[in-house]
């Protein structure tokens, strides 16, 4: 079975939105675009080419693709496995694009999704996509959250979990602060541990 991993550049209050460039996604007049650029260092950047490296196909919202696009296939000295990867892109309107290989899915996500995940090939990496974070989140179709956690807040931007967040537990299975202060943590899903959620729930209603 393959598994969904959510991989984010997050601030302290929940926000994702446009951590690497000023014009990477302004929508909502967001104004703090490129907000991790004060904190990388070397063990941040090993830590980030040690997923990069890993076997994968990606599962990307339409932003997030349109964004990566153009990008990527002219650096590929920086990310090569990035290109070669299955891209699966959750869209209502394109159905064709020219970064292959590319799947675009629409209709039923969270159906697909969990076909795709019980097909035999690498697990799927999930970046940036907050919309469609959401719909895995709801579905409970996330397996990891790799997150790395940067000491600022925004108050504002488009953040991690919303209002349609289900409850679950995790496990953290690795974690480091670099020296600036980003906390570099995985947590995996618990399933099992559903039980211990949803009995208090039951008796509070």
């Amino acid at each position: 079975m393959r598994r969904v991993i959510v991989l984010e550049h997050i601030t302290m209050d929940g926000v994702i939105q446009a951590p690497g460039g000023v014009t990477e996604d302004i929508s909502g007049d967001f104004a703090y675009g490129g907000w991790i650029a004060p904190y990388s260092d070397p063990i941040l950047g090993t830590a980030l080419r040690s997923q990069m490296n890993k076997s994968f196909d990606l599962l990307l919202g339409r932003k997030t693709y349109d964004i990566w696009a153009p990008y990527w296939p002219h650096h590929a000295d920086i990310w090569p496995g990035v290109n070669s990867a299955t891209k699966y892109v959750v869209s209502n309107s394109m159905t064709l694009g020219e970064w292959n290989p590319s799947v675009f899915l629409n209709g039923d996500v969270a159906e697909k999704v969990a076909k795709i995940k019980q097909q035999r090939g690498p697990d799927l990496h999930v970046w940036g996509s907050s919309n469609l974070i959401q719909t895995l989140i709801k579905h409970d179709l996330i397996d990891e959250f790799w997150l790395m956690i940067y000491p600022i807040t925004l108050g504002v931007g488009k953040r991690l979990f919303t209002d349609g967040t289900i409850p679950a537990t995790f496990k953290v299975t690795e974690s480091k602060v670099t020296p600036k202060g980003v906390i570099i943590v995985n947590y995996e899903r618990e399933r099992q541990s559903q039980s211990k959620i949803d009995e208090p729930l039951s008796h509070a209603k």
